[in-house]
């Protein structure tokens, strides 16, 4: 693992950048290079260097809006004399704590740091809180989820023509936001699962539904992935005594159908399925404890079904 601090891309990518455009912006406002480098703290030399263009820097800050419109911010108030050292300063903490909310600091990270993508990481902003390390947990959970389903022998048979979707919610979830799963959803192409991204918040209507369903009755359940509904996989479960509940397709709110069929039965199913109806797909959810729970849920009951 490469260990980096975002610190250390302020210093090494935004800092020379931001100089640079703060010397060329200062010179077209009639400062001297003397004048300049004073303000900035920079030698005269590298004064020179800036306003000639020959300091490098980073196109990512230098065409972001934010970062120009700052810039010209703190040029327009050190030429004219409204703003001191201080106030720039200001400027740009402030800056800087923007661009590391998702922006262009981030951005950087992540390619220095190719761990902390797909994580929503927002640690520089927020810091070590609990609520972030929750987040973090899911995501890693639903990747893990859907790597374990693109590495079962005979699993793209079982994915259905809309696609598999992995989801796990947060504790105590609120709605779907808070549910993750992968966007674009699980195909199978040519014998192959294709993962098309990494997992995010509020990327699934449909699993994200069956996954507040089940929360919603049992809190210890927050994981669920759909499959094609397929009677070997169902007998499979029967023989495992999973007991796997069908429910009807053709309903308004799936959500309050499902929290009902669930309630009715006095617990949440390891496995529920429908036959599908006119336009729906047959399918059939498989929950767990989490997402990584669900998907080795599926890797035995694949495990017992007869090989096509």
């Amino acid at each position: 693992m490469s260990l980096v601090l975002p610190s250390e891309l302020v210093v090494d990518r935004f800092l020379p950048t931001v100089r640079a455009m703060l010397a060329a912006r200062l010179a077209d406002r009639g400062l001297t290079q003397r004048e300049i480098a004073a303000e900035l703290g920079v030698t005269q030399a590298a004064v020179s260097k800036y306003v000639g263009g020959e300091s490098g820097g980073d196109d990512r800050f230098r065409d972001d809006p934010e970062t120009v419109a700052t810039v010209d911010r703190i040029a327009d108030g050190l030429a004219s004399g409204k703003m001191d050292g201080y106030d720039a300063l200001a400027e740009l903490l402030s800056l800087v704590r923007s661009l590391e909310d998702r922006g262009p600091i981030c951005e950087l990270h992540e390619e220095e740091m190719p761990e902390l993508q797909g994580l929503g990481c927002d640690l520089c902003v927020r810091g070590l809180d609990p609520d972030v390390r929750a987040e973090r947990d899911v995501l890693a959970n639903v990747r893990t989820a859907a790597r374990t389903l693109a590495s079962i022998p005979g699993m793209a048979a079982h994915i259905p023509n809309v696609g598999t979707n992995v989801g796990m919610c947060l504790p105590d979830p609120r709605d779907e936001t808070d549910v993750a799963a992968v966007p674009g959803r699980i195909y199978a192409m040519n014998g192959r699962i294709e993962i098309p991204a990494n997992p995010e918040f509020g990327a699934s209507k449909h699993v994200a539904t069956a996954v507040l369903a089940a929360n919603g009755v049992d809190a210890e359940i927050r994981g669920a992935i759909n499959v094609a509904t397929d009677d070997d996989l169902l007998d499979a479960a029967r023989g495992m005594g999973l007991d796997p509940l069908e429910f009807d397709a053709d309903y308004e709110d799936r959500g309050a159908h499902l929290r009902s069929r669930f309630a009715d039965r006095g617990r949440v199913p390891a496995v529920a399925y429908h036959r599908g109806a006119f336009g729906i797909e047959p399918a059939t959810y498989v929950f767990g404890a989490t997402a990584a729970d669900a998907a080795e849920r599926i890797e035995t009951l694949l495990a017992e079904t007869p090989s096509r």
